[in-house]
């Protein structure tokens, strides 16, 4: 029988899931048994799952409720190698316990760099006594939260523990080591051949538009204001901004339509099976990241959406995305909408033109940025820690 990894998520809830999802679908393509275990926060999972993937969650709660929920969770942690997503208490703190009582090997994923959503290089916890004494003692007190950034702060200092780290922007390379693993796409399933971006527009009410398209939960580090300042620069009534899926962290989606309604179609999320047709709507897909050091962290899903679906991609050049587009999209500095304003006018001049270069960005994705891809480093990675 296949070794079976367990994946283990420090929240379903929240947007680390993808990445999960996304590693169990390319160990899936090396016939291991995948399973994601993960604690549950909020309400509902942040994705719905790729089919075939089981899902355990386990009732997250705060401290010292949590040690209850750790206990069920790690009873339920039986994978033959155990692959922490994010250096978090909830997933790499647990399963550092598992490696240690079971002698299980552990992988560590790191996809963005915690700390960054705090401050970054100036985040510091010096609390007053009294403050000490109200976050751990106070009923929603800040250190009772399992993943407050002060926990994260001292697993950051274990990743070493783990046999092997899995990484996706040079930044977190530069900074923790691992081998580079970046986002890969199933260009099987986001296939633009098996699409008719007419019908698919029609499906979902956008016909009439020309559609610029970011696939995810807008943040404001995402750049989606930009986006929609250049709309408003433009003042050409047919485009629109179509929003897929929506924040799951604060109000910040209702204060875009609040303020830019005009040119905004929010769509729900969507099935990951569903998102190759949704993405073929756009005529543009728009990843406007802004030069922050959340943004230089990471590496965009939302690029290989439409890498893979052969659409024009307009970005900016913060982090990795010039080495990932390399040739084939439409770059602009970050924070910049006059610039945003000028490519989009260029994309539309000339569309065929730019579905040209949407296909050159289908070939690379293909080959640097596809699910095989990514299975190729993998396998390579677990081989080695399986001695």
């Amino acid at each position: 029988m296949a070794p079976k990894v367990s994946l283990v998520v420090s929240d379903l809830s929240e947007g680390g899931s993808v990445r999960a999802f996304l590693l169990a679908q390319v160990l899936q393509k090396l016939d291991y048994q995948v399973e994601i275990v993960g604690f549950l926060f909020g309400q509902d999972l942040y994705v719905i799952p790729p089919s075939g993937i089981p899902v355990i969650s386990v009732t997250g709660k705060n401290y010292p409720n949590f040690f209850g929920s750790a206990r069920k969770l790690l009873q339920k942690l039986d994978g033959d190698i155990i692959y922490a997503v994010k250096p978090k208490p909830a997933s790499f703190g647990l399963s550092l316990i598992k490696k240690m009582s079971n002698n299980r090997p552990l992988l560590l994923d790191m996809d963005d760099w915690e700390l960054s959503w705090h401050g970054g290089f100036d985040w510091k916890y010096r609390p007053t006594p009294i403050q000490l004494y109200r976050d751990i003692c106070k009923k929603n007190g800040a250190l009772r939260f399992p993943n407050h950034p002060l926990y994260v702060s001292w697993l950051e200092n274990l990743v070493k523990k783990a046999d092997a780290i899995t990484i996706d922007t040079q930044f977190l390379q530069d900074r923790f080591g691992g081998v580079y693993v970046p986002n890969g796409k199933d260009t099987i399933m986001f296939d633009p051949s098996l699409y008719d971006p007419e019908v698919s527009r029609k499906r979902y009410g956008l016909s009439e538009y020309r559609i610029l398209m970011f696939p995810g939960a807008p943040r404001p580090h995402k750049g989606v204001e930009d986006v929609l300042i250049a709309l408003d620069l433009l003042n050409q009534p047919d485009l629109r901004l179509v929003l897929v899926g929506s924040n799951p962290y604060d109000d910040y989606d209702d204060k875009l339509i609040e303020k830019w309604g005009r040119w905004i179609i929010k769509l729900p999320k969507k099935p990951v099976a569903i998102m190759p047709e949704v993405v073929s709507a756009a005529h543009v897909l728009v990843v406007p990241q802004r030069d922050t050091i959340i943004a230089q962290a990471q590496f965009p899903l939302k690029l290989t959406d439409g890498m893979a679906m052969a659409k024009p991609v307009l970005s900016t050049r913060v982090g990795d995305i010039p080495e990932i587009l390399g040739d084939t999209g439409y770059l602009v500095d970050p924070g910049c909408p006059e610039q945003i304003a000028e490519q989009i006018q260029l994309i539309f001049e000339d569309l065929e033109a730019a579905n040209k270069r949407g296909q050159r960005a289908r070939d690379r994705c293909i080959k640097y940025y596809s699910v095989d891809a990514m299975a190729c480093t993998l396998s390579q990675i677990i081989a080695e820690i399986k001695v």
